[in-house]
């Protein structure tokens, strides 16, 4: 009997605003500009795609684009989604003693 598996997609776990911040929080200490977009993307996606990239006032196939493993978005549309997905970023020192 072969084993059957199923595709595992990220976005069926992000239920809870907790969830989501816990991921992008993990996401932004990788220090890689473009793992924080797609893990925006995932996100986005667990909240709808078309209704993030209408809030956000972009296009729906821009905003995928953007916030593929391969998109390059600028800042602005960063804040354009996080604004959509009622999320914002707070900055602390790097150095926890400081």
């Amino acid at each position: 009997m072969a084993l059957q598996t199923k595709k595992w997609d990220v976005v069926n776990f992000l239920n809870t605003r907790e969830d989501v911040v816990a991921y992008l929080d993990a996401a932004l200490e990788e220090n890689d500009a473009a793992f924080f977009a797609k893990a925006l993307g995932d996100v986005a996606r667990s909240h709808g795609m078309t209704q993030i990239a209408k809030t956000a006032g972009v296009s729906r196939e821009s905003l995928y684009k953007a916030l593929s493993v391969d998109g390059n978005p600028e800042f602005a549309t960063i804040m354009k989604v996080m604004s959509a997905l009622g999320l914002h970023m707070t900055i602390e020192s790097a150095d926890k003693a400081a």
